[in-house]
């Protein structure tokens, strides 16, 4: 993933082709009014990453809405913000998916959660806006995008139980529970260090007990590749 945000202008939104979107009574929206809804989002995106007290003024421009088509899609920034965390927060969570077709259940588990450590570090702008618009709601950044999260560890979770890579039992919260910490870490230090070290202990307490060979191959193979990272000049 990108870390720095780039310019967004009416002429460089490339809408991606997404599943149609409904309403707040379950309509599903007109064409034009999804493009509308997905330009926004977009232009959000790149300008919230950047500054996280980016004017909504400045975003509805950039998307090229007037403010009444802005509004009725988002009434408020906590709106915008909530609903571009969580398409993101969709985007890593789909990775499992194909990660799982083209790697062994262990490797992809623990090439996914480097991905969603990038995303949590390379979009700290866009932590910031949450941080700032859910402030006086109670919401938590660990809650937000829970269910598209929650689906792709239960299933990489299973894959990797059937396979027996990890131990028998962890559950999705357990899960969510272990990996907390990546939130603490300052975006803006040398984060890759640490999310690697706290990531490398979540994989090693998930492989104890593990009943199948994969685990104990696995495991020495990491132990190889630590062993490389140190001996690296």
């Amino acid at each position: 993933m990108r870390d720095e945000a780039r310019d967004v202008t009416c002429d460089s939104v490339r809408v991606a082709k997404r599943d149609p979107v409904r309403d707040g009574k379950g309509a599903t929206l007109r064409p034009d009014a999804q493009r509308n809804r997905e330009r926004i989002l977009e232009v959000a995106l790149a300008e919230l990453t950047r500054a996280a007290d980016t004017p909504l003024s400045t975003i509805a421009k950039k998307a090229c809405v007037g403010q009444g088509t802005f509004y009725r899609n988002f009434p408020n920034r906590e709106a915008l913000v909530l609903e571009v965390y969580r398409f993101e927060m969709q985007q890593v969570a789909d990775t499992a998916a194909q990660l799982l077709s083209t790697r062994a259940p262990d490797r992809a588990l623990r090439e996914w959660m480097d991905r969603l450590a990038q995303y949590a570090m390379a979009k700290a702008g866009l932590a910031d806006a949450l941080r700032k618009s859910t402030s006086n709601s109670g919401s938590s950044l660990a809650q937000l995008g829970h269910g598209p999260v929650t689906r792709a560890v239960t299933l990489l979770l299973t894959a990797n139980e059937e396979a027996g890579t990890i131990r028998p039992g962890v559950t999705p919260d357990d899960f969510v529970l272990a990996i907390a910490g990546l939130w603490q870490i300052d975006p803006h230090s040398e984060w890759q260090p640490r999310a690697t070290r706290l990531l490398d202990l979540v994989m090693d307490g998930l492989r104890a007990g593990a009943p199948g060979a994969g685990g104990r191959a696995a495991d020495e193979t990491d132990e190889g590749v630590r062993g490389a990272r140190h001996r690296d000049p």
